[in-house]
């Protein structure tokens, strides 16, 4: 059975919330590590569903707003200097009738958009956070049961990480993470 989009929509709507992008991160250890305070995760994370950034070309004072092909930007912040880190995870959730080839270009694509110089637009509670981009950015596929063993096999290879999305989401375990 093919994902449905229930399934995206709900996992969309989940790691919208900062708390829910934390559980999602102690799915893979490295990316988790990169939090800069766990005791203040209302501060030290921000996340930004279906992200727009500001891309300046070189020599122009314009900037093109340009939707990301990405679901979730992962932004890490300094909670003390409240400003924002170098680390920008960028999680690819898996879309109904997407395939590999699919799934990989929206990782490319972010890649060539985040390539020049850009700078984030923020949430209106984070627009005083500096948003400068970085060259720093990290992707993190979420696959559901569904997925097509391709889609896995094909992310090994390209030695991208993934972590497998159990259907039954909710904020109920330790008062903030997912089951499973």
């Amino acid at each position: 059975m093919p994902v449905q989009k229930s399934d995206y929509e709900t996992s969309l709507a989940e790691y919208s919330n900062h708390l829910a992008a934390i559980a999602l991160l102690k799915q893979h250890r490295p990316y988790l590590e990169m939090i800069p305070s766990l005791r203040r995760p209302d501060e030290s994370l921000i996340t930004i569903p279906l992200p727009i950034v500001r891309i300046r070309s070189t020599g122009s004072t314009t900037a093109q707003a340009t939707c990301l092909p990405c679901d979730v930007a992962i932004l890490m912040c300094d909670p003390e200097w409240k400003i924002k880190t170098d680390a920008e995870i960028l999680v690819f959730i898996h879309r109904p009738h997407e395939d590999f080839s699919d799934l990989l270009g929206r990782w490319r694509q972010t890649q060539v958009w985040l390539y020049q110089d850009y700078e984030w637009l923020m949430p209106l509670r984070h627009s005083h956070i500096l948003s400068e981009g970085t060259n720093t950015i990290y992707p993190l596929f979420v696959l559901f049961h569904e997925t097509s063993e391709r889609i896995q096999r094909g992310l090994m290879g390209a030695e991208l990480p993934f972590i497998m999305q159990t259907s039954d989401l909710g904020l109920e375990e330790e008062g903030l993470g997912m089951r499973g």
